[in-house]
């Protein structure tokens, strides 16, 4: 059975409890300070809104990228060359990446699990430093591509979300996030839940104990 939160202590178990779904615990808040504490453990939330409290995950294994380490097809390196008048930025639209990222297609339904409480805690982190975004514009200056994630302060960039409104945006957002991580201080960027598309990017799947170790080094 997951734990159950106090809803005024953020105060996680022990991730390495989870269950064999990755299911750690149950209740608490969708705050910054709930999120904060459970992303430095490498814990994040997961649920469909409907249903109350929240619900926290510690999956086994983990999708993860190490700097540098990122797969690029031949035609996403043709595509590349032919959009050089595209620019790759980081943190100046964090609001706005928030937004695409909770009409796209996700976890469930879209924009369901990316409530209206859990953005305005996201824009707080990134208010204080522990989220950051990365945007890809059009060579007519349009936001067209994405991704975020929280910063918690120990190396680890925790990928949430990424969006696209033109193909192959959102990898150009992930294949520059991979390439820089190291310059921008990451020595490790969790995809948090195993899909295909990280796994032909390059993503590792270590085990949770091993990713575990990794966070506490750090």
């Amino acid at each position: 059975m997951p734990f159950l939160l106090d809803d005024r202590k953020a105060v996680f178990p022990d991730p390495l409890m989870a269950d064999s779904n990755g299911l750690l615990a149950v209740g608490g808040s969708i705050t910054p300070e709930f999120l904060l504490e459970a992303y430095k453990l490498g814990i994040f939330p997961w649920f469909d809104p409907d249903m109350h409290p929240p619900l926290w995950w510690f999956p086994d294994p983990r999708p993860v990228f190490f700097p540098g380490e990122v797969k690029i097809s031949k035609s996403m390196r043709q595509w590349l060359r032919r959009h050089k008048d595209y620019k790759i930025t980081m943190d100046l639209a964090f609001d706005q990446v928030l937004r695409h990222c909770a009409e796209q297609p996700g976890r469930q339904q879209p924009g369901r699990w990316l409530t209206e409480t859990l953005q305005a805690s996201l824009k707080e982190l990134f208010r204080n430093g522990f989220a950051r975004s990365v945007e890809v514009w059009n060579g007519r200056g349009e936001l067209v591509g994405g991704l975020y994630g929280v910063t918690p302060g120990n190396g680890i960039f925790s990928g949430e979300s990424m969006f696209h409104t033109e193909p192959n945006t959102s990898k150009a957002a992930l294949i520059y996030l991979v390439q820089n991580a190291k310059n921008l201080g990451f020595h490790l960027i969790d995809g948090q839940a195993e899909s295909e598309h990280l796994i032909r990017m390059g993503a590792k799947l270590i085990p949770a104990r091993e990713y575990y170790k990794i966070l506490a080094r750090h």
